[in-house]
């Protein structure tokens, strides 16, 4: 995730993070270099390494090995792979431009520039294919499958409307088109066996999921109806069963994914004969105010200490229970507990402070204080009374 461009966002060192492939580490790219921290568990977040380079725009570590791929702003046409245990450079690439995206899985390292992509074999880094003259893409969009399986590049296939566009990395081949919203694509994410496609648009409101074997659209989860709100990431749990969305307002929205919404079976009861009674009431409306009627809502939340910042997420399974991991841009990662089973408002279970790990304890204590209070938590359990910022 680009946190800066252009001088926006907070007072931070701070220009690039990303988690890796399964959620089990965090890369930030800073104006000083970048670091490499694993999370073992919620009580186990560490540093495990730190690179001196000049503003650090884009990092990206494949899994949990010691193969890192990054940009720099000083140089943003050129990429450089290291071997960061070794402290050797594997390749350097230059480009025909800026440099907006890297992608990695155990078969392949893709590169986004605005109007082409770049397919590396990972093995040995050669270019095995180049997507050229994509629609323009400044925001560098694209999302890559992460399982052994299947090697699939998702990316706009168009810069006026919601198009994507499916590419066969190992057989190097066009897959499919989804046309999958009207406005342009502001987010993409595969789930973890490629199967499944998350979608969002610039308009930010309405969530998609798609079938990739045939483009059938799966899911469709209204994230809210305000205006303006830019989509910052899409996250699939391990086992596909949850969506993870992030933007710039304070909240994450967790949809649950089961079942199929067109022939959804209800169970007894009041909501579910009022459910069904929307149902058939928008049969009889139009299109788009019958799409409205059938959407569903979030199955949790998560609520954040401030909005208007650029936020990443990502769910795993942390001490034997699923975790929503969020990272804001200015340097705080929060931890939060879901309850699979009866969703609602997810609790928070620890913080750290990643941008300003120079503070004393007390310091930080002060301010864990301070951030109770004014969140003003509606039910803070035995686990949410011990938060840790460092």
């Amino acid at each position: 995730m680009n946190i800066k461009k252009s001088g926006e966002g907070p007072d931070s060192d701070i220009l690039y993070i990303s988690f890796n492939q399964d959620t089990t580490g965090l890369a930030i790219g800073t104006k000083r270099g970048y670091k490499l921290y694993e999370i073992k568990s919620v009580d186990k977040f560490e540093e495990i390494y730190s690179h001196d380079a000049e503003n650090v725009c884009i990092v990206q570590r494949l899994f949990s090995s010691s193969l890192v791929a990054y940009v720099s702003q000083t140089s943003p046409r050129r990429l450089k792979v290291c071997h960061f245990q070794k402290r050797t450079e594997i390749c350097n690439y230059s480009y025909s431009n800026t440099v907006l995206a890297v992608k990695l899985n155990r078969s392949v390292l893709i590169v986004c520039l605005e109007e082409s992509l770049y397919i590396h074999n990972i093995r040995d880094m050669s270019v095995i294919h180049t997507i050229k003259e994509t629609p323009s893409n400044p925001q560098g969009l694209c999302a890559l499958t992460t399982g052994n399986d299947a090697s699939l590049l998702a990316y706009p296939g168009s810069d006026a409307n919601g198009l994507v566009q499916i590419f066969d990395c190992k057989n190097l081949r066009n897959l499919s088109t989804i046309t999958a919203h009207d406005n342009p694509l502001a987010a993409l994410a595969f789930d973890q066996n490629g199967q499944k496609l998350a979608t969002a648009s610039e308009k930010g409101t309405v969530i998609r999921v798609y079938a990739v074997a045939n483009g059938q659209r799966l899911f469709e989860f209204r994230r809210g109806v305000k205006r303006c709100v830019a989509i910052s990431s899409l996250s699939f749990s391990v086992d596909s069963l949850h969506l993870a969305v992030s933007s710039n307002t304070e909240t994450v929205h967790i949809f649950k994914l089961e079942g199929t919404q067109p022939a959804e079976v209800e169970s007894a009861g009041l909501f579910s004969y009022f459910n069904s009674a929307l149902k058939v009431a928008a049969s009889y409306l139009p299109y788009n105010a019958s799409d409205v009627l059938n959407q569903d809502r979030a199955f949790a939340t998560v609520h954040l200490p401030s909005s208007g910042l650029k936020t990443l997420c990502g769910i795993r399974a942390m001490n034997d229970s699923p975790r929503v991991l969020v990272v804001a841009q200015d340097g705080f990662i929060y931890i939060y507990t879901l309850d699979p089973t009866e969703g609602g408002e997810c609790v928070l279970y620890r913080q750290h402070n990643l941008a300003d790990e120079g503070r004393s304890r007390f310091e930080q204590s002060r301010c864990e204080h301070t951030f109770l209070f004014r969140r003003k938590l509606p039910a803070i359990g035995r686990e949410a009374n011990s938060i840790l910022i460092g």
